[in-house]
């Protein structure tokens, strides 16, 4: 084998996905502890320390305490090399998360131990499902009181349909928090608070039938173990790494990630039982990752990550081969050829050049407003588009307008730039240009932020009025006349930023009378660019 082929080999990438509060940022940090990455994690809620959370740079993120954009973070652990893509657990930025799991291997579902499985996560597992991607679940929080440990397999076997496999298992939760029996070894390591953030702490393990063990957790707990291990060795279902990487079986891991307890255990697990980047879809076949032949497709687009430079990075997911700084690669959708400069890798808002990546890591692109989500780069003489990344239709909308008018120019410039990041989508008057634009967006927050952005990134304050349409559909027939349409009350024409014509209802039973009023025309859920291969 080649050095690149070893190099790819040793890759794996995955995303952290969690129903927010579920402590998945405060796991990402202790991966990062562990992989010599940082020296000492930053308590999210930046207590009477102002540190934040290393992998949240966005200041409305440091002022909520939320992730709301998608952080990637690179570093080395076990000779692996690891590719953590952090994902917004905010319901209203799931989004840009759905994207994110499209450039994932696999996924690492974080639940809190008092709460299981809630909402949030139920929605983005079923991105993992539809994908297929193989999930790992760590049960956080043990440290405080959580519920019964079946009760929680149940949970997850119950509202996300997948089958658990216990790695591990909890001996009591909150302050009678002992520690966890591991079902390979047969050893409990039993837990003592590890300082709240350094990664030393007191970890001893006991083979199960050793005296000892007694001594530290008590008869009734060693007897109530050994209860539940014949249970579940009768009843759970066995270890099985090819459902595990189908995404049918779930391995389920026990810790608390504030105090680092069971983070370790996890982590060495989890590379064990990850595979190296899969090969992915295009429109000439599979991509096998370990081609000559260096390809990328780029699921998000990011502008003003660094205040001083004003700048737009593309995030790109590396599919196959190897990548140089400064090679010149062809970009399908543009239809030429591009020069790939200034590539970086980053830790949270600090960032790094890069001379070299290869498949499974994910790079940054100086993007000079050439690149869209969903785009291909590649060296290869098949000019091939890999599988499209999903749009969804926009459930809220408003009107926004700037309040100073002299402000036109970064107005318009602020908006279209976080319309390209694929956050916001921007629809106008049908018959008008750009003097009122209406928002679409997929949760209410992102308003939020797209009002704290232009004040803060472009200095422009706006006036936002909410405006009652739920539902969009994209006018399918390129060449109907609009003005003829025989429209509803509740209905608006509006046309995107490529100049597609659209129609906003606020009644979702007017769609089909405005069909049924006019004979040939077809409406459509997604944009058809959206959806051509």
């Amino acid at each position: 084998m080649g050095t690149y082929k070893d190099e790819i080999t040793k890759r794996r990438t995955f995303a952290i996905i969690s129903h927010p509060d579920a402590g998945k940022t405060t796991l990402t940090e202790k991966f990062l502890l562990y992989g010599g990455q940082i020296n000492e994690a930053g308590s999210v809620k930046g207590k009477a320390t102002a540190r934040h959370a290393v992998s949240d740079w966005m200041e409305i993120e440091k002022q909520r305490g939320i992730s709301v954009t998608s952080s990637v973070l690179q570093f080395e652990y076990q000779g692996m090399c690891i590719n953590i893509l952090d994902t917004p657990g905010h319901q209203d930025f799931s989004e840009d998360t759905y994207r994110t799991l499209m450039a994932a291997d696999s996924a690492v579902m974080v639940i809190d131990g008092a709460k299981g499985v809630e909402p949030q996560t139920r929605k983005l597992f079923k991105v993992c499902v539809m994908r297929h991607i193989p999930i790992f679940t760590f049960i956080n929080k043990m440290d405080r009181d959580a519920m019964d440990t079946f009760e929680l397999m149940d949970d997850i076997e119950n509202e996300l349909g997948i089958a658990t496999c216990p790695i591990n298992w909890p001996i009591g939760s909150g302050k009678e928090f002992k520690g966890v029996y591991d079902r390979n070894t047969r050893k409990v390591l039993t837990f003592s608070d590890t300082m709240k953030g350094t990664k030393e702490g007191e970890e001893k393990d006991y083979p199960i039938d050793d005296e000892k063990l007694v001594a530290a957790i008590g008869e009734d707990r060693r007897d109530a173990l050994m209860d539940e291990m014949e249970l579940l060795d009768g009843a759970g279902a066995a270890f099985d790494q090819e459902k595990v990487s189908r995404g049918e079986l779930t391995p389920v891991f026990f810790g608390s990630a504030l105090t680092n307890f069971g983070v370790e255990t996890f982590l060495s697990h989890f590379l064990q039982m990850t595979t190296p980047p899969l090969p992915r879809k295009s429109d000439h076949g599979i991509i096998d990752p370990y081609s000559p032949e260096f390809s990328a497709f780029v699921f998000k687009i990011q502008a003003n990550m660094n205040k001083a430079h004003r700048d737009r990075i593309a995030f790109m997911r590396i599919c196959s081969g190897k990548f140089t700084a400064g090679m010149t690669a062809f970009h399908v959708q543009e239809g030429k050829d591009v020069r790939l400069s200034q590539p970086q890798q980053m830790m949270a808002s600090s960032r790094k050049m890069i001379e070299e990546a290869y498949a499974g890591d994910i790079i940054g692109i100086f993007d000079p407003g050439i690149y869209s989500i969903g785009d291909t780069i590649t060296t290869s003489k098949d000019h091939f588009r890999f599988d499209g990344i999903p749009t969804f239709a926009p459930e809220h909308f408003c009107r926004v307008r700037q309040v100073d008018t002299m402000k036109r120019k970064q107005f318009t410039k602020g908006i279209m730039q976080i319309a390209q990041e694929g956050a916001i989508q921007i629809f106008q008057e049908y018959d008008s240009g750009m003097e009122e634009i209406i928002v679409g967006v997929v949760g209410m927050l992102q308003f939020d932020v797209l009002k704290f952005r232009l004040e803060n990134e472009y200095k422009v304050d706006i006036i936002m009025e909410n405006l009652p349409y739920e539902y969009v559909r994209w006018v399918e027939n390129k060449d109907y006349d609009m003005d003829s349409i025989n429209g509803t009350s509740d209905m608006k024409k509006v046309k995107d930023l490529k100049g597609r014509p659209l129609l906003l209802f606020v009644n979702e039973w007017s769609i089909g009378m405005v069909e049924e009023r006019n004979k040939g025309l077809e409406l459509a859920e997604f944009g058809a660019e959206d959806i051509e291969y």
